[in-house]
């Protein structure tokens, strides 16, 4: 690589390309995808590290923020993990988190072409489909999930539709491309349905209103027919009972309504109420800095022989909303610095945003917009940072979008 932007040597350009195209294309289809999306950009940036290195020096003001934010995170759950002589296991995921910087570097270097990574976003998008469909129709099985479990491939065949709308807003002057996008979209969002994830669709409500807001800033027909195409398959879903998203509503309410009502714990939305319960009373003891997960899982365990909670939380793996998670294993300080690594890129990709519709960095500030906020969506209802894929998708998707963000600022300033 060459540390000059306007010169973009072919191979290691079409070679960051690739990666680019493959973690996204990969993500919901196979089990390594995403890991090795993130090792394969670890070991580009170290082979051309001067490139690379002199690369995110030069955007080094504009990006600072970010990558201190995936830093301050990853050397406090270290911290923690020292201190408290816990399982070193604890601290792959923030580091890994923090390392996945390389892929901006890597971007930031070689200059790939965007349009690799819009690519992958739709591939991925249009290759959920026919996994989980096959799994519901053919199968029988009720909440089908690939090869993770249904909640997280739900969520991020959700967020694949919903960047590959913004890649047909990027590619809308090519009928045929953004057509294709639109596909993707579509396919991407019927793979989130056919899991019955509920978690996601306040993400969706969230999408909407950008893309509306987005949608008049923009001119022409073509925007508009395909966020009319959206709405339309979210409301076929809705009013089609073979989807289950009408029945799949009413269950919530009907299950928030027991536990209030009658205290109820034995229904999905019933058992994690009372686990936000016990996680409540866990912050409360410890609010400064928490207590390692597994000291928390005794602790809720002894709220269970009090009576004071109810045994059934205790088969759930996590707490069940990041927020709540981070607070009680991190206290105040774990939540703020955890906060971070969503408030930084959020302020990162609406300074981009602003710039103007016209800009060409606008759909790849969109994107990044809609990568942040989902993820504060679905973690509401689930710790979508709890599994590696989860957690690394997203550390890459805001760099890789960061790095193609300013690369295309560069072509025009």
């Amino acid at each position: 690589m060459n540390s000059n932007p306007t010169n973009t040597r072919g191979p290691v350009q079409a070679w960051t390309g690739s990666l680019a195209f493959l973690f996204p294309f990969l993500s919901l289809v196979t089990l390594f995808g995403v890991s090795l999306g993130s090792f394969l950009f670890l070991a580009t940036a170290l082979i051309s590290f001067k490139p690379c290195r002199d690369a995110l020096v030069r955007h080094w003001p504009q990006v600072r923020w970010v990558v201190l934010a995936f830093l301050l995170h990853f050397l406090f759950v270290l911290g923690c993990a020292l201190v408290r002589g816990a399982n070193m296991n604890t601290v792959e995921k923030p580091a890994r988190m923090f390392f996945a910087v390389t892929a901006l570097a890597a971007v930031l270097a070689a200059r790939p072409s965007r349009r690799m990574l819009w690519w992958g976003v739709i591939g991925g998008a249009l290759a959920a489909l026919p996994f989980v469909a096959w799994q519901r129709i053919a199968l029988g099985i009720e909440r089908p999930g690939g090869l993770i479990n249904a909640i997280t491939f739900g969520d991020l065949a959700l967020l694949l539709a919903l960047l590959a709308v913004t890649a047909a807003i990027d590619m809308r002057e090519n009928t045929r491309q953004a057509g294709l996008a639109a596909v993707g979209a579509i396919a991407g969002l019927a793979a989130s349905l056919m899991t019955g994830s509920r978690g996601g669709w306040l993400a969706l409500a969230v999408a909407a209103l950008l893309f509306l807001r987005h949608a008049r800033r923009i001119k022409g027909l073509r925007l508009r027919v395909l966020l009319a195409a959206g709405a339309a398959v979210v409301l076929a879903a809705w009013f089609v009972p073979a989807s289950g998203m009408q029945g799949r509503f009413d269950e919530g309410v009907s299950d928030v309504r027991g536990w209030f009502e009658d205290g109820t714990v034995f229904t999905r939305v019933g058992t994690r109420l009372e686990l936000w319960k016990g996680a409540s009373m866990l912050v409360a003891e410890h609010p400064l800095l928490g207590m390692d997960f597994s000291a928390c899982r005794e602790r809720l365990a002894e709220f269970a022989r009090e009576g004071r909670l109810d045994p059934v939380v205790l088969t759930l793996p996590h707490l069940h909303n990041d927020a709540l998670q981070e607070l009680a294993t991190g206290g105040a300080v774990g939540f703020a610095l955890w906060a971070a690594i969503l408030a930084a890129p959020l302020l990162f990709f609406l300074r981009e945003l602003r710039a103007g519709a016209a800009r060409p960095q606008s759909a790849l500030a969109l994107a990044g917009v809609l990568v942040v906020t989902s993820y504060v969506c679905f973690g509401l209802t689930e710790v979508i940072f709890w599994s590696m894929k989860g957690s690394l998708f997203y550390a890459l998707m805001v760099f890789l979008l960061m790095g193609f963000c300013l690369n295309a600022k560069d072509k025009i300033g």
